[in-house]
C-alpha cells in the first residue's frame, strides 16, 4: 500500500520525471526504513541533483565512445551475491595504469550508469526477492599515482561525493581501500575534504594484504584475482557491460531522468493531459 502510495505521489509531483522502476522506488523506500516521508525527501533529493549536473546523470550514453574509454581502461563491477549480512559488493580498479587514460568527469558518469543499471536488477538472481540491506564498495588504489590525482575536476568530485551521501537510494554499509600506496595519505588529503565525517568513518584502509579485506567480504564473491571464486575479472566485465547494453534504452530515456521546467508543463502537462 505504501508503495503504491508513493508511486502515485511520484507521478502527480512536479518535481519529478514521468515514469520510475518500481525496484528502483521500493530500494528507496527501503532505504529509509519504509518511512514514507523520508522516502520522498529522498527521492527529491536525489532527482535534483541528478538534474543540477546532467552531464554526469542524464546526457549519457553507455556505448558511446566516452563509455568505451573508461570500460577499455578500468573495472566498475557489481559482484554476483549478497554478504552474510546482505550487502551488494561492487569492485573499482584499473586495468591500465597510465594516467593520461583517466577522464574523470567521463569516469563518474559511467560510474553512476552501471549503478543505475545495478538498481533495476535484482541484487541475487538466485533469490529475486530479496533486496540488499546495503552497500559495500573496494577500491583498488593499484596503480594510482599522484598523477591520476592531479587529474581529478573538482566539481565533478563534488557533485559524485555529495550524490553518494545525500542521494543514493542504497545505505552505504563500508569503502573499502584495497593495495593502498604509500603516499595514501597525499590521496586522502586531497579528497578528505569533501567527505562528511559519517562517511569517512565508513572507509577501511587495507596497506597489508588482501587477507583483512576477507574478515569483511566473503572470498567466494570476489573475482580470481583478488583470490575469490566470482569467476575473472573478464568474465564480470562481460556480464556488466551485457546489462549496460541492455539497459541502454532505459538509460537514455529522458522520462526516467529528466524533470520537465515548470513553465514547459503550463497547461500541457503530461500529468493531466494524456
Amino acid at each position: 500500500r505504501d508503495l503504491q502510495e508513493l508511486l502515485d505521489w511520484f507521478q502527480h509531483n512536479e518535481k519529478l520525471p514521468k515514469d520510475i522502476e518500481p525496484l528502483l522506488l521500493r530500494r528507496f523506500y527501503q532505504c529509509m526504513y519504509g518511512d514514507l516521508e523520508e522516502t520522498r525527501k529522498l527521492i527529491e533529493v536525489n532527482y535534483a541533483l541528478r538534474n543540477r549536473h546532467p552531464h554526469l546523470f542524464i546526457q549519457r550514453d553507455p556505448l558511446d565512445d566516452d563509455s568505451r574509454r573508461t570500460f577499455d581502461y578500468a573495472d566498475i563491477l557489481p559482484l554476483p551475491g549478497l554478504t552474510p549480512d546482505k550487502c551488494k559488493v561492487s569492485l573499482y580498479c584499473f586495468r591500465d595504469f597510465e594516467a593520461s587514460k583517466m577522464h574523470h568527469t567521463e569516469d563518474t558518469r559511467a560510474f553512476f550508469m552501471v549503478t543505475d543499471c545495478r538498481f533495476v536488477t535484482p541484487d541475487d538472481p538466485a533469490n529475486a526477492g530479496v533486496m540488499s540491506d546495503g552497500e559495500v564498495q573496494i577500491f583498488d588504489m593499484k596503480g594510482t599515482t599522484m598523477r591520476h590525482i592531479s587529474r581529478l575536476t573538482i566539481s565533478t568530485l563534488r557533485a559524485y561525493i555529495k550524490f553518494l551521501q545525500v542521494a543514493f537510494p542504497v545505505r552505504l554499509r563500508a569503502i573499502h581501500m584495497v593495495n593502498c600506496p604509500t603516499y595514501l595519505d597525499r590521496i586522502v588529503s586531497v579528497v578528505k575534504p569533501f567527505i562528511s565525517d559519517e562517511v569517512f568513518k565508513l572507509i577501511r584502509f587495507h596497506t597489508v594484504s588482501m587477507d583483512s579485506l576477507y574478515e569483511f567480504v566473503p572470498r567466494k564473491m570476489l573475482p580470481e584475482e583478488y583470490g575469490g571464486g566470482a569467476g575473472s575479472l573478464a568474465t564480470l566485465r562481460a556480464q556488466t557491460q551485457k546489462t549496460l547494453a541492455e539497459h541502454r534504452d532505459y538509460l537514455m530515456n529522458p522520462d526516467h531522468w529528466v524533470v520537465e521546467k515548470t513553465e514547459k508543463r503550463n497547461g500541457h502537462s503530461w500529468r493531466f493531459f494524456k
